[in-house]
């Protein structure tokens, strides 16, 4: 059974790298924030539309390995629709799974939920947290 969860996990992520989903530049975006993984050389830029307290649109912009553009490519669709005050319960979540802790149930991770695997492998979770730790900036500001 964890067998085929993990090619389970290991075919969502590798959709979402070879058809990535919110990827391209989005004009008249209010936050664009780029961040980069120097160990292993990933780059994204987060490109962000607010519209009454919510995000509006997400789209993001880069380059590296498959887990940084799949979970770029899952945390911009995840994101939108959202409030910063949820997309940092969000972010917090997924700092937990990566933790190995259970994330609030309450919240929806989507095929985020896919990157648990990622854990096993502490020099890729930077890959993963990349989109997240990226995004948290912009909504900081």
């Amino acid at each position: 059974m964890i067998d085929q969860l993990d090619e389970l996990y290991r075919e969502v992520i590798l959709d979402h790298f070879k058809n990535p989903h919110r990827k391209g530049e989005l004009a008249g975006a209010q936050i664009k924030v780029d961040g980069a993984n120097p160990l292993c050389g990933d780059e994204l830029t987060f490109y962000l539309t607010m519209s009454n307290g919510t995000i509006g649109q997400a789209r993001f912009t880069g380059k590296g390995c498959a887990i940084s553009q799949a979970a770029a490519s899952m945390f911009a669709e995840q994101i939108e629709g959202k409030t910063p005050a949820e997309v940092t319960r969000l972010i917090e979540a997924m700092k937990a799974l990566m933790q190995g802790h259970e994330p609030d149930p309450s919240i929806d991770l989507g095929d985020l939920e896919s990157l648990a695997g990622v854990r096993k492998f502490p020099v890729r979770v930077k890959c993963a947290a990349l989109s997240w730790n990226v995004v948290e900036q912009g909504l900081r500001g």
